[in-house]
């Protein structure tokens, strides 16, 4: 809460330089209190002093002959007055103006006799019923009374928000008459009581007391001669009494009427209260409106004409002043009169207001307002915390007003040039550059050198939007006039008039109009003003002059200096009083008084004029926290000190306060949002030189995704730049060192249950991943950059196009129009235009500077579900022609005309697969399903020859890509062939094992690859088409789905359904480099746009961008690449193990801390599953082969074998017991345990001990052992059985409703938790073979369990989520602590003293303390932040339990063979060689 003290007297040297207006100033500045504020208003100290009664500054006519008549048997007393006042007939009705005395005169005694003289006149007056007792107290009050009947006694509501301090002085009566010199009582000139003041003093006492008694707090003071010295103890006392009365006052009266507003349901009041604000404004601005009657009709008759169609918004503009303001008023208050219907109207007087100076809350503001007005659902939590997606919202919004067929929407934003984020700027992404039907968008914008024109030019490219506002007629400028007199209640002379028009020769400015009438108001019908200004940058001056005539030019150059400094004024204050070092100066005040460097007592040296030294004072500066109270944010501080501190050149204390403080940077992104962080750092890093600033803004970005999901919130923030930055906390100590120690502290006094990184383990700044983005769409189905214009444009499965400025990262237009999936998009034009296809069979064509469509053309496809949907779109831009092919039609269109070049229609029952234009032979090149070339002359369409394909038999075609450097096009096929076509004929490229899914060429076509299954193979062009470029193909863990290449051609990138990236360095024969995770969902897209790449997939409306140029590689070490997710860890997480890339009959040994491969062991088969002993230094590795190797991890020499139950059977899952002194080997129905006793020189391995099947046609999908041979199994249909080995008894479980990902036993071997693909997580008593808990969450996001395992204690259990979070909830009761969002899927979770540590799918280990003060409870709910997650808790009382388990059945018969194995076989110990 902003609390401002308004001191009457401040700045008001003397009466005379107001012209006797101080009263009024006085009354008008307590109405503006009361008027806004919510607390307290008004304040009085009232003692022993009336206070002088001022004489009036006016009289009016009728009251001034009262007075003269009463006054004309006195001449002298009437010279008097007559001397001191004269007729003003520019008043209306005319008064008698108060005159200032002459220069050297000695005002008080006759002003003393004036008053009385006046006092007299009015007595008799009112004795005769002459006049009123209103004018009676015109004469007889004190300035004083004026305010306290202003601020309580006028009303009887104004009791809450009041506050008088009455000071009593015990004996004061007997002293006062002892010393005439004592001053705390009124005086007459000569020194004796005022007895009448003293009165009136009394009086005003009484009333207050019978009105308003709860408002007085009245304080005693004993007798004292010096009492008002502030030595005096007494005194001393009284004052601190006061104050902290006055705080416990104030605050009773703030919490009040907050508590009120929430009463009243007033959880949207800043939206009522921007709404009321810019009524009021506009109310104020159309009083005095005139003219423009002509170009109201014009706006109207447009409106009503665009009404009922799709349309462009209009631009009103003109210079500065011309009067936009005012008309967009007026339009707001007609609109339902020029649309001639009701309408929804929505005005914004932009930059008046804090929400309407920024496009986020004027955006944000403007939706709430749209969706209450029309009764839509508010726009949720997710959406307000991303700008992009409100932005995205924003669009949505619009279209849907429109299609509800309702009354017509018009929003009005004035004076676009006000908003921060338009000036200066190169676009304008929030603003829509078509309104549909019954949507109205007007906007004004000044012309001139401000660049805003400029700017909406260059996007709304229609001039039918652009009105130009002109001045004034010399007719209109003068009503315009006569109005503003009118309402002040002036007239002008006629040696004025002439004046004032003299010094407007044009006279059709408003805005020059409105000055001119400031000054001219003032002149009085005696008086001779001087000329008025005749440009408005002079009669800017003019009023700075006045100004300074008032309140003296060091206070006013001081203030509009300070206020041009917080960026609110003009030009002319800025050369007038901000010249050279000055500035820097203002700005370093500010900086000053927002970090509260001179608050709570600190005292600045300073010296005062009148003293002549130095002098070390307390300021009596209010304090800058960052934080009113736990949610209020101290906004003001947040916007302006980053500026200040900039501009006063004060960069290091920029860098540690702000840019480097974590409170900062928490307090900014929860109260602005993501958006605002990365503006302070964007004003600020031009001017740093320092890469660790750049560090902390790239790791702010990457954020972005978990803000998204969950919301700003402190321990998300404080966790994702710690698990971020914490790599460089050794490499940049100064700035990511401090903010990291930072971060572990706050997180060491954190009250609720939260995750802490003990180092880094998210994405670092300065990686490949740029940024993570996404919209309010469906999945992208297509996907193109303009490199020129650095456009990236996404077609969505809806329809919706999205045109993302890359080098911004955010959305600039939202491209609507097609009502079907767009599957396919080309741009061309350098950039600046596109052509899309999509599902409901028309191609349209954008400008992507604008963002408006061109033209649409129907492309008449097929509506044969049995056909082919292939999509097909060449651009020729040279002879401006779009081919399109979908399945038996061939389409060319011009590009400017959108007429049809020709048609081409084939066999329905043969429908062409895939198509392409040889622009160096003129040829339409396309084949059919059943293997026919066809080929015509792209020019006219006419067919030039068709034949069979003679390389490839009884394939069909499944994708294509054309080179154009050979006339050829390279053609995959079903069965794995892979043909080159041309217009002479076809040849065998290569026969591929599998199906080719894809074909792509690089930027110069000296590269061809093809994708397979798994595999992508790459060819090289030669002089006879391609070759074969490597001896290895590329291998994923699933099958590839896409690939590009890189710039240089030194790479290639490839996606997978496993949603997985792999960059590949070609120089180096196929060597794999990075490992990248997509969205989470099959990567079916890549686009290359320079060194970016854009990842996307149909199933997330989320895409990412990634930079694989060499120069953005962080120096911290690489993660270790691994695809399968068969990962363990030793050595409390020192080193990793997973299968090898491009060979899985390997173990790759990775040494974390240095970054790289340190070793590999060979397994001669492929790897399923890999469990390490941690306590007994082993590896198992479970094998394809059903062996299990075992490695002892200190030794290469010795490598045990357990060999398979049976030949051949695939290993599943292995378990080890806590104490690892028991091992399970799971197969498909069998099930191994085994026992493992300490040895020398490594721990031997005996058994199996036991051996048993499960005999269910299901597969084994998870195991567990337990030291006293009890094993808990899980099948794949979501059985779970519990086995006794010793007993060979089988008990079953309550199955989950779908496979279960993992079983995991508690170390004390009391309890078992078992998680499936469901999201369903139980918790199981062993000992009473019941559950406890069952615990599901569900949420739009989550799919599934990936692992999970107990805390070291038991007390709680922590779960790895599919959807790349970890769960961490209590084995007491079932609560959910925390939600931690990681970004990656965690592949196993394994317990430490204090945590856990977790290899994840982007090569991370994390390694992470939890922290809870009590398990029992969570003081702060962990899903408050999302919208859409539900975590439900089931716990059953034990006869439920008893009554669903029923007995214990012997399944030895039945379900489960098992005995125990008495075999003499040993262990194998075998050497690799």
């Amino acid at each position: 809460m902003d609390a401002k003290v308004v001191d009457l007297r401040w700045g008001i040297r003397n009466i005379e330089a107001t012209d006797h207006l101080t009263t009024e100033l006085c009354l008008e500045e307590v109405d503006r209190c009361w008027k806004t504020s919510i607390g307290p208003a008004f304040v009085a100290l009232i003692g022993d002093q009336y206070g002088p009664c001022l004489v009036p500054s006016r009289i009016d006519e009728k009251e001034w002959e009262v007075l003269r008549d009463h006054l004309t048997a006195r001449p002298s007393d009437l010279e008097l007055v007559a001397r001191y006042f004269q007729r003003d007939e520019n008043a209306v009705p005319p008064t008698y103006v108060l005159q200032a005395p002459g220069t050297g005169e000695a005002c008080e005694p006759e002003e003393a006799t004036l008053t009385s003289v006046l006092r007299s006149g009015v007595q008799e007056a009112r004795r005769l019923g002459l006049i009123t007792q209103e004018q009676w107290q015109r004469y007889h009050r004190s300035v004083i009374e004026w305010e306290i009947e202003r601020s309580l006694l006028s009303s009887e509501d104004r009791e809450q928000g009041a506050t008088v301090f009455l000071r009593e002085i015990q004996d004061l009566h007997k002293h006062i008459l002892e010393d005439c010199a004592l001053r705390m009582v009124d005086r007459l000139v000569d020194g004796c009581l005022d007895t009448d003041a003293q009165n009136l003093l009394s009086s005003l006492k009484s009333h207050i007391t019978d009105m308003h008694p709860g408002v007085l707090k009245t304080h005693c003071l004993p007798w004292s001669r010096d009492l008002v010295n502030p030595k005096n103890k007494t005194h001393a006392r009284y004052l601190k009494e006061l104050g902290e009365q006055f705080v416990v006052r104030a605050n009773h009266q703030v919490l009040t009427r907050l508590l009120e507003l929430d009463t009243a349901g007033q959880e949207l009041a800043w939206l009522y209260q921007e709404i009321r604000h810019h009524l009021w404004q506009s109310s104020e601005v159309i009083q005095t409106f005139c003219g423009r009657q002509e170009l109201l009709a014009r706006l109207g008759q447009q409106l009503r004409h665009d009404d009922s169609k799709q349309h462009t918004p209009l631009v009103l503009f003109g210079p500065p002043g011309i009067g936009k303001t005012a008309l967009m008023c007026k339009l707001a208050e007609q609109m339902p009169r020029l649309l001639g219907h009701k309408t929804v109207t929505v005005l914004r007087l932009l930059g008046t207001s804090q929400m309407s100076s920024d496009a986020r809350g004027l955006l944000k503001s403007i939706c709430f307002q749209v969706c209450l007005a029309y009764g839509l659902p508010l726009p949720p939590a997710q959406v307000l915390d991303a700008h992009t997606r409100v932005v995205q919202f924003f669009h949505t919004l619009l279209h849907t007003v429109s299609c509800r067929n309702f009354e017509s929407l018009v929003l009005l934003l004035d004076a676009m040039d006000d908003l921060d984020s338009v000036r200066h700027a190169r676009r304008v992404p929030w603003l829509p550059l078509n309104c549909p039907p019954r949507v109205h968008l007007i906007l004004s914008a000044c012309s001139g050198a401000l660049g805003v024109l400029d700017t909406l030019q260059r996007v709304l490219l229609d001039p039918e939007a652009y009105w130009e506002v002109k001045p004034l007629s010399g007719n209109q400028g003068q009503q315009m006039i006569q109005l503003l007199l009118a309402a002040a209640r002036r007239t002008l002379s006629p040696v004025h008039t002439d004046l004032l028009w003299a010094s407007l020769p044009e006279c059709g400015n408003p805005g020059r109009l409105r000055l001119a009438f400031e000054e001219a108001r003032k002149w009085a019908s005696f008086t001779v003003p001087v000329p008025l200004a005749t440009t408005a940058e002079e009669a800017t001056h003019q009023l700075c002059t006045r100004l300074e005539q008032t309140h003296g030019q060091l206070l006013v150059a001081h203030v509009l200096g300070y206020i041009v400094s917080s960026r609110q004024l003009v030009e002319v204050v800025r050369e007038r009083y901000l010249s050279g070092s000055e500035r820097a100066k203002r700005h370093g005040v500010l900086a000053d008084f927002f970090s509260g460097t001179w608050s709570q007592g600190t005292k600045k040296l300073i010296t005062l004029p009148l003293v002549g030294k130095p002098l070390n004072l307390d300021r009596k500066v209010a304090p800058q926290p960052l934080w009113f109270s736990h949610t209020v944010a101290n906004l003001r501080k947040l916007k302006e000190l980053p500026y200040h501190l900039l501009h006063s050149g004060r960069l290091e204390e920029l860098k540690q306060e702000v840019l480097g403080s974590m409170s900062w940077i928490s307090c900014r992104g929860i109260s602005g949002g993501i958006e605002d962080l990365l503006d302070d750092f964007d004003l600020c890093a031009p001017h740093l030189d320092s890469p660790e600033v750049g560090l902390v803004r790239e790791a702010l970005q990457l954020c972005r995704p978990a803000v998204e999901l969950r919301g700003m919130e402190r321990s998300l923030l404080y966790t994702e730049l710690l698990a971020r930055l914490h790599f460089f906390t050794t490499s940049h100590p100064a700035l990511v060192g401090q903010l990291c120690q930072q971060a572990q502290s706050w997180f060491r006094l954190c009250a609720h249950p939260v995750l802490v990184p003990l180092g880094g383990f998210l994405q670092p700044p300065g990686g490949p991943l740029r940024a993570t983005l996404s919209g309010c769409h469906k999945g992208i189905t297509a996907m193109a950059w303009g490199v020129e214009e650095k456009l990236l444009v996404i077609g969505t499965q809806d329809g919706i196009m999205a045109v993302w400025d890359m080098e911004e990262q955010h959305v600039i237009h939202m491209l609507t129009g097609h009502t079907g999936e767009v599957r396919c998009v080309k741009i061309f034009a350098k950039g600046t235009l596109a052509i899309s296809a999509s599902k409901d069979y028309t191609l349209r064509l954008w400008n992507l500077l604008s963002g408006q469509e061109k033209f649409t053309i129907w492309d008449g496809g097929s509506k044969n579900p049995a056909e082919p949907q292939i999509w097909n779109l060449h651009v020729d831009e040279a002879h401006k022609v779009v081919y399109s092919a979908s399945g038996s039609k061939i389409n060319a269109w011009n590009l400017e005309t959108a007429e049809p070049v020709f048609h081409i229609l084939g066999d329905a029952s043969d429908p062409w697969m895939c198509m392409a234009v040889l622009a160096s032979q003129a040829t339409l090149l396309a084949v059919s399903r059943d293997g026919v070339v066809s080929l015509w002359s792209s020019a006219t369409g006419k067919l030039q020859g068709k034949q069979h394909m003679s390389s490839i038999k009884e394939e069909t075609p499944t994708c294509a890509v054309s080179v154009q450097k050979q006339g050829k096009l390279v053609t995959g096929f079903s069965n794995g062939s892979i043909s080159l076509v041309s217009s002479k004929g076809d040849r065998l490229l290569e026969k591929l094992p599998d199906a080719v899914r894809f074909l792509v060429v690089s930027e110069d076509e000296s590269l061809l690859a093809a994708g397979f299954g798994r595999l992508v193979r790459i060819f090289l062009a030669d002089s006879r088409g391609f070759r074969r470029f490597m001896a290895m193909d590329l291998e994923h863990e699933d099958m590839v789905e896409t690939a590009v290449f890189g710039t240089e051609n030194n790479l290639i990138i490839t996606g997978s359904l496993d949603a997985l990236i792999q960059v590949w360095s070609l120089s180096e024969q196929g060597t794999l480099l990075d490992i990248l995770e997509g969205v989470g969902a099959p990567v079916s897209l890549l686009a290359r746009g320079g060194a970016l790449v854009a990842s996307a997939s149909p199933q997330s409306s989320s895409f990412k961008v990634w930079d694989l140029s060499d120069a953005h590689r962080s120096q911290v070490p690489a993660p270790f690449l691994d695809r399968t997710g068969l990962t363990a860890v030793s050595h409390n997480g020192s080193y990793v193990y997973f299968p090898k890339i491009g060979d899985k009959n390997k173990v790759t040994i990775w040494d974390l801390a240095e970054g790289e491969e340190q070793d590999s062991l060979d397994t001669s088969s492929e790897i399923r599953c890999l469990e390490v002993a941690e306590q007994r230094k082993l590896l198992f590795t479970g094998l394809v082969s059903g062996v299990v190797l075992v490695f002892p991890l200190n030794s290469r020499q010795d490598v045990i074998c357990i060999p398979p139950p049976e030949a051949r059977k695939a290993i599943n899952c292995m378990s080890l017991s806590k104490c690892e002194d028991r091992l399970a080997i799971a197969y498909d129905n069998i099930v191994l345990v085994l026992d493992i006793t300490p040895g020398d020189p490594c721990p031997v391995i005996d058994g199996p001990r036991y051996t048993f099947y499960t005999q269910l046609p299901e597969t084994l999908s998870s195991v567990a052992i337990l030291t006293d041979y009890c094993v808990v199994y899980s099948m794949t249909n979501g059985d779970l059985f519990l086995y006794e080995c010793a007993n060979s008894k089988a008990f079953p479980l309550e199955a989950h409703r779908s496979r279960v990902a993992c079983v995991e036993v508690s170390h004390k071997e009391q309890l078992v938790v078992s998680g499936s693909e469901d999201a369903l997580l139980c918790l199981w008593d062993l000992q009473a073979r019941k559950r406890k808990f069952e615990m599901s969450y569900t949420s739009s996001y989550c799919r599934g369990v990936q692992c999970a395992c107990f805390s070291k204690d038991d007390k709680y259990v922590y779960v790895g989520l599919k959807d790349r979070s970890i769960l961490v909830w209590s084995v007491l009761d079932g609560t959910l602590l925390t939600v931690q969002f990681v970004h990656a899927v965690v592949n196993r979770i394994i317990p430490t003293t204090s945590g856990f540590i977790a290899p994840t799918r982007h090569g991370y280990l994390i390694r992470e303390r939890f922290q809870c003060l009590s398990a029992k409870a969570s003081p702060q709910d962990p899903l408050k932040n999302f919208k859409k997650a539900v975590w439900m808790v089931k716990s059953r009382q034990r006869e439920e339990l008893v009554a669903a388990a029923g007995a214990p059945q012997d399944l030895e018969s039945e379900s489960a063979q098992g005995n125990e194995t008495k075999s003499n076989k040993c262990s194998q110990v075998c050497l690799i060689v």
